[in-house]
């Protein structure tokens, strides 16, 4: 059983970054496909970005260009680097690994396993 636990979310000036972390207890992530998702309040939870176990990278539109995912083999976390944030990115930001080393998907139903989230919020 892989278990996640984000950190690193918080609250951030609009233009500001932030680096939000996951790290994995009972599982490695470069075996696997790696997700983060966002859910603002009253809409659904939607794809960010996903790092796979080979080392594919796959971004949403909106965060394109703002945005790295990388993983740090050594320490088993998977990052996000924000960097221009938007009041558009305040979200409560979940990581989730799919069970599969090369394949991305953007589906949250399509991942195995999940973290609480931590909440992003950019203030203007």
């Amino acid at each position: 059983q892989v278990q996640l636990v984000e950190s690193g979310g918080g609250l951030v000036q609009v233009g500001g970054p932030l680096r939000p972390s996951c790290t994995a207890s009972g599982g490695t992530f470069s075996r696997y496909t790696t997700g983060w998702f966002r859910q603002a309040p009253g809409k659904e939870r939607e794809f960010v970005a996903t790092l796979t176990g080979s080392g594919s990278t796959y971004y949403a539109d909106s965060v394109k260009d703002r945005f790295t995912i990388s993983r740090d083999n050594a320490k088993n976390t998977v990052n996000l680097q924000m960097n221009s944030l938007k009041p558009e990115d305040t979200a409560v930001y979940y990581c989730a690994v799919f069970r599969n080393f090369f394949v991305y998907t953007r589906s949250a139903q399509d991942y195995d396993y999940w973290g609480q989230g931590t909440q992003v919020t950019v203030s203007s």
